[in-house]
């Protein structure tokens, strides 16, 4: 039977393998203001601490039994605990581990992941080496940018076919950094990310699963490993991004190639990081602040007859589930996250345990959430009116939620997230003492130092 395999692809598109391969291999060390390297800092500490905060759980438990199979060498560090395992597991591991609570940063254009990915891959690889830490910047700021760009590239199109866009485009991302680590010239980095643009990893089938938190894990080992393997030779098309059979043209019927070159090199994408001030996905935050300020007008759960919630279709696509079984499934529950707003005033790793999803007064709540789909309000924002049983109406619009790059979280407010999520792995004297570690992360001749602070 005769298949018709016309397809409607760009047969000129820029050399962007090349471009990129560059890019990551010839840009200057700390090429960048100084607010692009407190950014770089920003997003490692973060990654960082939401890393070490899920070392325990239960995902992170079954991906380790399953690594220790393969008798793994003792070559990095597993952040938050006392195993050490070879590179390629280290990377898939703590890249699981930083995205488990759904707490970690979000590159907002794309709704990427990028630390997860990348600094997972790059820090394995880096204390392998005794690399410095300027040099984990570099990677890291360069990785996020080939990441994110390429993201640019092809959203929103790529992402409505269900991919999961931090683990396809997060694979690249770390190539490049593990490539600008390992010092590869432009020939090889162009290999590294031939190799990796094979590997695009997630479908968003999984949201609710631990294989949500396996794709940036996936995508770090699979990118440090095709680094590694251009390193010692292996090839790859050089136009694996961009050829009408390559990574883009397959996985989106979008592919805005100006994206990656508009001004590349002068603007950074990890410029545009946000950091999440609640722990689930970031469509959810704006119903979730609008709760917490009703809260604190002084709305009691018990005088609420219903909540009105307005938001983008996005938000309903993405976190609809109005009866999550546990912590997993609440973290796409726009229904639990406006309850738990309301009932705790917050809404960090505690509320979306398995037993405060299913508490007979959070559950009573969630169920008096009525969302509709306003497409006039932006997918960052939600109106949400709470309906008293006397008969008022208390409403609040939240445009931009806190977190957001219109209302960013300090420095201090990432300092108290990272406590609260490392006190209880490390203790909290040696959590400050890794924190002062990532602000100095910069300056330290080998990352085998902050390493060390990071296990138990």
């Amino acid at each position: 039977m005769a298949r018709n395999t016309q397809v409607a692809a760009d047969h000129n598109a820029p050399p962007v393998t090349r471009i990129l391969a560059e890019y990551v291999a010839g840009h200057a060390s700390r090429g960048w203001s100084d607010a692009v390297d407190n950014e770089a800092h920003r997003t490692f500490l973060n990654w960082l601490g939401c890393a070490v905060g899920a070392a325990r759980h239960e995902a992170v438990d079954a991906a380790l039994a399953a690594v220790q199979v393969l008798q793994p060498a003792p070559q990095a560090t597993l952040l938050g605990r006392t195993e050490k395992v070879d590179i390629a597991s280290a990377a898939l591991l703590n890249g699981i581990s930083s995205h488990t609570f759904d707490f970690d940063d979000t590159h907002l254009k794309t709704i990427i992941h990028p630390a997860g990915p990348v600094a997972s891959a790059v820090l394995a690889l880096a204390e392998h080496t005794g690399a410095s830490g300027r040099a984990v910047l570099d990677a890291l700021v360069l990785g996020i940018d080939v990441a994110c760009r390429l993201g640019n590239t092809v959203y929103p199109d790529h992402y409505d076919r269900g991919w999961h866009i931090t683990g396809t485009t997060g694979m690249l991302g770390a190539a490049a950094g593990c490539a600008r680590l390992l010092g590869l010239d432009a020939d090889r980095t162009a290999m590294a990310l031939g190799i990796a643009a094979s590997q695009p990893i997630g479908l968003r089938e999984q949201f609710g699963t631990m294989t949500k938190p396996f794709h940036p894990g996936g995508a770090a080992r699979a990118g440090l490993m095709a680094a590694l393997m251009a390193q010692h030779g292996y090839t790859a098309s050089p136009r694996a991004i961009e050829a009408p059979r390559g990574w883009a043209q397959v996985v989106s019927t979008k592919y805005a190639w100006n994206e990656v070159t508009d001004e590349l090199g002068e603007r950074f994408e990890i410029s545009f990081n946000s950091y999440k001030p609640f722990a689930c996905g970031i469509v959810i935050h704006p119903s979730i602040d609008a709760c917490v300020q009703l809260r604190e007008r002084g709305v009691q759960p018990g005088q609420i007859e219903r909540i009105e919630l307005k938001v983008h279709s996005l938000v309903l696509e993405l976190t609809g589930k109005k009866e999550p079984a546990d912590g997993l499934q609440g973290k796409f529950s726009v229904y639990h996250g406006c309850a738990a707003g309301l009932v705790f005033g917050r809404a960090a790793e505690e509320e979306f345990a398995d037993d405060i999803v299913n508490r007979p007064d959070v559950v009573a709540l969630r169920r008096k959430v009525v969302a509709t789909v306003d497409d006039r309000i932006d997918e960052a924002s939600a109106d949400v009116t709470a309906v008293l049983m006397d008969g008022r109406r208390e409403h609040v619009f939240v445009e931009h939620a806190i977190g957001s790059l219109q209302r960013p979280m300090s420095d201090a407010d990432l300092e108290r997230k990272f406590h609260g999520l490392s006190d209880g792995i490390l203790g909290a004297e040696r959590t400050s003492e890794l924190l002062a570690a990532c602000w100095s992360l910069g300056k330290a001749a080998d990352v085998r130092a902050l390493t060390r602070l990071a296990r138990p």
